[in-house]
């Protein structure tokens, strides 16, 4: 309350600020409404959606407020520009200029006049994904660029990883209005108000953050909670006891190493307040599942594992024993994945693996078909370096965009390669690879693309 009333004292100097201001930039040489790439970076960094003034016949102010607020609702990083075609706005650089000027990872869709096209930086959708996407809706709604926009985000969404930026509000959407004196009114109100205006926008954005990680965490709790209860169950069945005569010091630090990691596991799901905590949980299982493994071959006199991902198909099964080539159902290219003795036979007989199976709105799934909600939960078991090169092209392999295929070596849990950097939402300025960004206007912006030397998009 005593903040509000220092603001309500201070309301007549702002008036008396604001009226100069606006008398100034309005009898000024700056009084033109501002315009250019500029203009829709800065409102594409306060919300997902700019209409250009010139083209809201394209998409209507109604429209384009539900586009946004369907990209708020579903807090990823896609943003929208919808251009009128013009010198302003040159379709060779446009994609390039607007990601640099932006500053933020994410997918851009772009309609400039009544084209479109499209852009990504990989760590939120691959290049390909991104490059098929547009060339589809292009094909589906030539010369309809609010259809081909719509169209876009509605399948983007789905598919980005990311998270939306911190920097936007309620999803508005801008309008490119209001010129140099709206700028200077918002920056004089924002001296005044001053701290104040800020923690309360901050306390906005963490209380909409922390309920869309109890959404997602509600998500994968299912799953986490049944690979603890299967740990649970493999370390009752082992049938080790310490204190035997069969025990040796080996075979008792195994155990302990196992109990310890089943202990960890269940501290950590209780303490998981985000779904990125949840990669403890999948780190702590894996550990615990190889102490496990050791265990068992004392105790059978068999050779101890090798430090080994656990397997591709289903971590609950243990350890890999060997490299397998598998391809994925329905089409693609043949990968190499770490799997079980059980799935090296089944796949060596030509039958499918027993693959893990998850929740999905179309029923039970594969959990790489499953989307990035699951990545936290994937990443504790392989890490960030090894997945991608195996799932290119389905949901779950779309949270590491770009990043390198696995190798064996000195990384986490047995050296199998780290996380991504950064990801969707995270400001990164102009710190990016035009050639990665995915889809392009053509082969002036240096994306590659459907462009043909500097088109927009065509195909």
């Amino acid at each position: 309350m005593r903040t509000v009333r220092r603001l309500l004292r201070l309301m007549p100097v702002l008036a008396v600020i604001c009226g100069v201001l606006s008398l100034v930039v309005a009898t000024g040489p700056g009084a033109r409404a501002a315009s250019g790439l500029d203009t829709v970076a800065a409102a594409l960094r306060e919300g997902p959606v700019y209409v250009d003034p010139r083209a809201r016949d394209v998409l209507p102010p109604a429209e384009a407020t539900a586009l946004a607020a369907r990209i708020e609702k579903a807090d990823k990083p896609v943003f929208v520009a919808v251009l009128p075609d013009t010198e302003q706005f040159p379709a060779a650089t446009l994609l390039t200029d607007l990601r640099t000027k932006v500053g933020i990872t994410g997918v851009y869709a772009v309609a400039l006049g009544d084209r479109f096209d499209a852009g990504a930086d990989p760590v939120v959708m691959p290049r390909n994904a991104v490059e098929n996407l547009a060339a589809a809706v292009r094909r589906s709604d030539p010369g309809d660029p609010a259809s081909m926009v719509t169209a876009f985000v509605d399948q983007a969404l789905p598919q980005a990883s990311g998270r939306a930026p911190a920097s936007w509000g309620d999803g508005s959407v801008g309008d490119g209005q209001g010129g140099g004196a709206g700028v200077l009114v918002a920056l004089a109100v924002l001296v005044l108000v001053g701290a104040g205006g800020a923690v309360l926008m901050s306390r906005r954005a963490r209380r909409r953050r922390e309920e869309q990680d109890r959404a997602r965490l509600d998500q994968l709790r299912p799953v986490v909670d049944e690979d603890i209860t299967a740990f649970g169950e493999e370390l009752s069945r082992i049938g080790f006891d310490p204190g035997g005569a069969a025990a040796d010091d080996a075979m008792r630090e195994d155990y302990a190493r196992a109990l310890d990691a089943y202990d960890a596991a269940k501290t950590a799901m209780d303490r998981a307040r985000s779904p990125d905590d949840v990669e403890r949980v999948s780190r702590a299982l894996e550990e615990g599942r190889f102490a496990l493994a050791t265990l068992d071959a004392r105790m059978t006199g068999g050779p101890l594992p090798e430090r080994r991902p656990p397997c591709f198909f289903d971590p609950r099964h243990g350890p890999s024993v060997e490299d397998a080539p598998w391809t994925p159902e329905g089409g693609g290219s043949e990968r190499i994945v770490p799997v079980c003795a059980a799935d090296a036979a089944r796949l060596a007989d030509g039958l499918e693996p027993m693959a893990r199976q998850v929740g999905t709105p179309r029923g039970p799934r594969p959990y790489w078909e499953a989307g990035p909600a699951y990545a936290p939960w994937a990443q504790g078991y392989f890490g960030g370096g090894m997945l991608p090169g195996i799932l290119l092209g389905t949901l779950l392999g779309s949270s590491w965009g770009g990043q390198a295929p696995y190798a064996y070596g000195d990384g986490h849990a047995g050296g199998y390669g780290g996380g991504p950097d950064g990801q969707g939402g995270d400001y990164s300025g102009a710190d990016f690879d035009p050639g990665d960004f995915g889809g392009g206007f053509g082969d002036g912006g240096g994306f590659g693309g459907f462009g043909d030397g500097g088109g927009f998009g065509g195909n």
